[in-house]
């Protein structure tokens, strides 16, 4: 049995432009124990799909469940069995950090757990701060507190939806490295973000959605492997020629350009000195799953075939 199932789930809004198609027949199930990623452009409906899963939305066609629970038959069940972490910094103003870990406890029927609670507030640098006034922190201290809500009932699967967006790079190394200590111990995670650069070294397997549908789904090993395996990357102040401009990624300054092979190397490079482009810092390394992502979403118009179904088993 799957931690999470999403089986041929939709969902369709009506607006009074019509209807909007938010997510089209996806289906992809997460194994247990895995760390899985969820990856699209804003609007790809990531949020949608995790609100179906945490039952605050409910799925037009299609079926959920956590732990074998379905969220819309079992709710209450389904939805103990899941600590989310959403994007937005919702709390209560008016108790303390270790007071609003213990109501967020009582919700879920869970007493006596101050051993846990201190082990959390401990792994997420906030043992300072639990007689604190909410209103007291800073947005990132906040942000540590919606993870540590999402973590005091122990649920075997954790949702993280964006959870270091704008926040310091101290607290992503200490929420990391906490995430991974207790997915080593079993817990499942399932992930959203935009930094993908943690995807890539955090998640065993990726799915992407484009427009509501899966149009990638695979090991994160071989999405890797199945894009350009070379990148050039380079510093300069002038303009590309005119057969490298459509290919080349530029973010300010820095220019990135594919290749496959040795061979398709050196062709850039001689582009680069027939039309006199002063290259600086050059480097010379492989594709990351930044390249990989802008790839698929170039290109990606229909779900991808492979890994649409099932979990296509479970890294370690």
């Amino acid at each position: 049995m799957p931690a999470v199932s999403f089986q041929e789930v939709s969902k369709t809004y009506n607006t009074f432009r019509g209807t909007f198609q938010a997510l089209d027949d996806v289906s992809f199930d997460i194994g247990r124990g895995e760390f899985f990623g969820l990856l699209g452009p804003n609007g790809a409906g990531k949020t949608t799909l995790i609100s179906i899963l945490a039952g605050l939305n409910r799925a037009s066609a299609g079926r959920v469940t956590v732990m074998g629970h379905d969220v819309v038959l079992d709710y209450a069940q389904a939805r103990k069995q899941l600590g989310i972490v959403p994007q937005e910094l919702v709390f209560d103003p008016f108790f303390s950090v270790r007071e609003t870990l213990r109501i967020q406890s009582g919700y879920f029927g869970v007493k006596n757990n101050d051993d846990w609670i201190d082990e959390v507030l401990y792994e997420l640098g906030l043992e300072d701060k639990a007689g604190a006034n909410m209103r007291q922190l800073s947005g990132g201290m906040k942000r540590r507190v919606l993870v540590a809500q999402a973590l005091v009932h122990r649920p075997p699967v954790i949702v993280l939806d964006e959870p270091t967006a704008g926040v310091d790079v101290e607290l992503r190394q200490t929420l990391w490295q906490f995430i991974a200590k207790l997915n080593r111990q079993g817990h499942t995670v399932l992930l959203t973000t935009h930094y993908l650069e943690e995807a890539e070294a955090l998640c065993h397997r990726i799915a992407m959605l484009k427009r509501g549908r899966i149009v990638a789904l695979d090991r994160t090993a071989n999405l890797l492997a199945g894009t350009a395996s070379t990148m050039l990357r380079f510093k300069t102040d002038d303009a590309l020629p005119p057969q490298l401009a459509p290919q080349a990624r530029v973010t300010g300054r820095i220019v990135q350009l594919k290749a496959h092979d040795a061979a398709e190397v050196e062709t850039l490079l001689a582009a680069l000195r027939q039309a006199q482009v002063r290259v600086e810092e050059l480097e010379i390394g492989r594709a990351d799953l930044e390249d990989v992502f802008i790839e698929i979403m170039q290109g990606a118009e229909q779900p991808a075939a492979q890994g649409a179904q099932g979990t296509q088993g479970v890294a370690a």
